[in-house]
């Protein structure tokens, strides 16, 4: 797997996971398994859907 998730991308999706998760949670709610996803992409630096459009946060020297 090559990286496709930089180091600004990855914050905001440990950010936005953890809240997410805690959501999930608090409500009683499926939404906790997105947290999950966004959390594991981030610490997998690597997200499936930038592969379908070709997208990367990466600079050239994080890859």
């Amino acid at each position: 797997m090559k990286c496709n998730v930089g180091k600004a991308d990855k914050i905001i999706r440990l950010v936005i996971g953890i809240f997410v998760i805690i959501a999930g949670l608090y409500f009683k709610s499926w939404w906790g398994v997105i947290g999950l996803i966004l959390l594991l992409s981030a610490l997998l630096r690597w997200c499936p859907a930038y592969i379908l459009f070709g997208f990367s946060t990466c600079k050239p020297d994080e890859k």
